[in-house]
């Protein structure tokens, strides 16, 4: 045994390990998650639920776990006992029997019912809705230009992917206005009246089921009626599953987006070099350097900040730790997509990025389903913002912003902007 002698440097201290899901966690997440990333890349830790997770940081085993067939998304799957079972999930859809979805089942119902829906955002669907996710866009800022000032959650950013899903659903637009009613209080987090978010996924799924019982009689050019029709073909999907399947596509199709356009433009605020080449390149009618900086977007400071709950179907190994059967799995977005083994200057923002193969709409057979709608979403609402209000900026200082609290996205509570009038 060799003894340390006066010129043997002391081994380097280990940083005391971050405090997790705090509100300053909830700002900044990003040096807890480097410190994850480092010291602790699969993490046991206990959520603010009580319930205790796996948190995958780590790029490589991000990857890895998104695809890996032993980590179920059924939370039947889960070792703790059911009361716990209601902590993992949207508040609210177990008691309104929606649980029969795409981001609750393996294959081979998620293969079938991925399949029934997959054809309403093929590139093609997606790009003939162009033309409407524009006019959304324009109507949406026209309500507040004139004001020289906004919030830019609650009245541009929140209801775009809102009016838009609904539209692609079929809900009526004299309808649309009570769905963003309810929308509004599924994201709030706690920021609402108790039990509020339980009863507004109980109106959601009462009136979906409603509206496909009406549209039966009156088929459209819509996702419901696809639905409808898919399961009169004889592919057996059940009322309860359409139902469920409405359900989860506006509320996954929301709330991504919405994080994607504020997430994305306090990103811009925060780098202004960037932000001034998009415009000039916006300025000069091109979208090469739009179409990567929105995936750079994605990657920086993304919507999703975990990936929905994944329960080990048998021990596994991941990440060097050993995963036991039951044990729910986190893999953290966000601590993956700033990886320096994948990412060159990971916490640098490069709209100009490249070799960009971010997580941020998931990985495997889980992917994203609503991606191409949200890209033409973000592109849509960061290119009209910055043409029609050049000299948008922070209406407050940074430190002012509140984040919104919660386990699965990542978002701003508001975005307070001014600007200058246009002229009329």
């Amino acid at each position: 045994m060799h003894e340390q002698t006066p010129d043997t440097p002391p081994a380097p201290a280990v940083p005391a390990a971050p405090t997790l899901f705090d509100w300053e966690f909830a700002t900044d997440p990003y040096p807890a998650y480097a410190w994850l990333r480092e010291h602790a890349p699969v993490h046991r830790a206990t959520l603010p639920s009580g319930v205790e997770a796996w948190l995958v940081t780590r790029y490589a085993d991000a990857r890895q776990a998104l695809a890996d067939q032993r980590l179920s998304k059924n939370p039947a799957h889960h070792a703790e006992p059911a009361h716990a079972k209601g902590k993992t999930g949207i508040p609210g859809e177990r008691k309104a029997e929606l649980m029969t979805h795409l981001l609750n089942i393996d294959p081979p119902d998620h293969t079938r019912l991925r399949r029934l829906v997959s054809k309403a955002f093929t590139p093609r669907r997606v790009a003939e809705f162009t033309p409407r996710v524009q006019e959304l866009t324009d109507r949406l800022i026209d309500g507040f230009e004139q004001k020289g000032e906004a919030d830019l959650i609650h009245e541009f950013a929140f209801p775009l992917p809102i009016y838009a899903i609904c539209e692609m659903l079929g809900v009526p637009r004299e309808d649309q206005d009570d769905f963003r009613d309810w929308a509004g209080m599924m994201i709030r987090h706690g920021g609402g009246p108790r039990g509020g978010v339980a009863r507004s996924v109980k109106r959601m799924r009462t009136y979906l089921g409603e509206l496909i019982h009406r549209k039966r009689d009156d088929l459209g050019n819509d996702l419901i009626s696809d639905l409808i029709r898919a399961s009169d073909h004889g592919d057996h999907l059940t009322e309860a599953e359409a139902t469920a399947m409405a359900f989860i596509l506006l509320f996954a199709g929301f709330e991504t987006t919405v994080n994607l356009i504020g997430n994305g433009v306090h990103s811009l605020f925060m780098n202004p070099g960037q932000r001034a080449l998009l415009q000039d390149s916006l300025a000069a009618g091109e979208t090469a350097l739009l179409e990567t900086g929105i995936e750079e977007l994605l990657r920086y400071d993304g919507p999703v900040e975990l990936a929905t709950w994944r329960f080990a179907t048998r021990p596994l190994t991941l990440g060097g730790q050993d995963v036991a059967a039951g044990d729910p799995v986190l893999v953290v977005l966000a601590a993956a997509d700033r990886d320096p083994a994948r990412f060159a200057d990971p916490d640098t923002l490069d709209l100009s990025r490249s070799d960009n193969q971010h997580l941020g709409y998931g990985h495997g057979i889980h992917y994203c389903l609503g991606a191409p709608l949200a890209r033409l979403e973000g592109q849509t609402a960061l290119a009209t913002l910055l043409k029609r209000l050049p000299d948008l900026e922070l209406a407050v200082p940074p430190a002012d912003l509140r984040w919104r609290g919660g386990l699965i996205m990542r978002g701003l509570r508001t975005l307070p902007v001014r600007f200058t009038v246009p002229n009329v």
